[in-house]
């Protein structure tokens, strides 16, 4: 991570001016920079659409083949305590009160995931390094997906973009059963778990625990106690297949579109612009104008606004989109945005068939 490092040149003080334009917001309309009653109400509805399905089908309200179906709302709610609730929470920017953040932090255990390997590849390495080949750990290389131009290239990749919504839909299956274990054994061996203050033994200890409860009670119980083996599995995998797609598909189109910059590691030790620059030329908008749409994926259709200020609530992001737009244009800064979610899918394609055939 020492390899790499961004410009301190910023002659238009372009950051410096944008962060006291937010700043100044904030003050003005006498707000906190964390999450409002909004954010409270998304934890009741994404755990409400989490568990509910699950505990009807364990007093047998829902049974037989219907639990397949359940399983189904259930990854709707799986995806939105990871969109709405734990994202926020694990940046530090759910509330106000650190308890309450760390408490929620560990939704990402209760949806099958590690909130400390979250943290490492998404708030540090994701954040830091945004599409930096080899230091962005979103843009490795995926079994048949090649979602940088610097990745290793392969023969079917030229049809990456008629299969990889397909492949995202399994990724949910792919991270908690394989992707945690195997980040979490790299950040061990290579210092980044020390490093960024994390107690390794304590971190492998609750991974390891709420992963085997997770499994217990979503998958081993319902079939000793719910109904038959092969209908909570099938379930199990609808669910997994619902929430992968959902939230794939949402990180995808904030970076891995048409317009967005791609870098990579041996480009040199210092990049050419400064870090806030740097996102701005790497991540994208989208559908910013549905309000739903905001409300359900935790504004995450807001990316720029979330690179710039990880630590600003989403709840924030539609009044702060406002200032960052007018800032970079003032600027002569590029502001990547598809008004519509189709149009951002559209061009993530577009780019995979670029990527792949390139």
């Amino acid at each position: 991570m020492q390899s790499i490092k961004f410009s301190k040149t910023d002659e238009q003080q372009f950051f410096a001016t944008l962060r006291k334009r937010v700043n100044n917001y904030f003050k003005e309309n006498s707000l906190d920079k964390t999450g409002n009653l909004t954010s409270y109400l998304k934890v009741v509805v994404m755990f409400s659409l989490y568990l509910g399905p699950l505990i009807l089908t364990y007093a047998g309200v829902i049974s037989s083949w219907w639990c397949v179906a359940a399983y189904a709302v259930v990854g709707l709610g799986k995806a939105g305590v990871g969109l709405a609730v734990m994202h926020d929470a694990n940046h530090g920017s759910f509330s106000k009160y650190k308890w309450v953040n760390e408490v929620l932090s560990y939704s990402m255990n209760m949806i099958g995931g590690s909130s400390f390997t979250w943290k490492v590849q998404h708030n540090i390495l994701h954040h830091s390094f945004t599409n930096i080949y080899h230091l962005d750990e979103d843009i490795e290389d995926k079994p048949f997906l090649r979602l940088s131009p610097f990745g290793k290239k392969r023969a079917y990749h030229r049809f990456q973009h008629l299969y990889a919504l397909f492949i995202y839909a399994l990724a949910t299956v792919s991270w908690i059963g394989a992707k945690d274990f195997r980040q979490m054994a790299i950040y061990h061996k290579n210092g980044t778990t020390v490093q960024n203050g994390f107690n390794p033994t304590k971190v492998t200890i609750t991974m390891y625990s709420t992963k085997i409860a997770y499994f217990a009670f979503l998958l081993i119980l319902p079939m000793i106690f719910v109904a038959q083996w092969y209908i909570i599995l099938l379930g199990f995998l609808t669910m997994h297949l619902v929430a992968g797609f959902i939230i794939t598909v949402i990180f995808q189109l904030a970076h891995v579109v048409e317009g967005t910059d791609h870098h990579n590691i041996s480009e040199g030790p210092v990049m050419e612009n400064t870090w806030a620059i740097h996102q701005i030329h790497t991540t994208a908008n989208f559908a910013t104008k549905s309000k739903w749409l905001t409300w359900m994926i935790g504004g995450l259709n807001h990316q720029i606004e979330h690179h710039l200020f990880p630590h600003i609530s989403h709840v924030h992001y539609p009044q702060l989109s406002k200032i960052v737009k007018s800032t970079v244009k003032e600027f002569g800064l590029p502001y990547h945005e598809y008004s519509r979610m189709t149009s951002a899918i559209a061009s993530h394609l577009r780019m995979l068939k670029q990527i792949g055939a390139a």
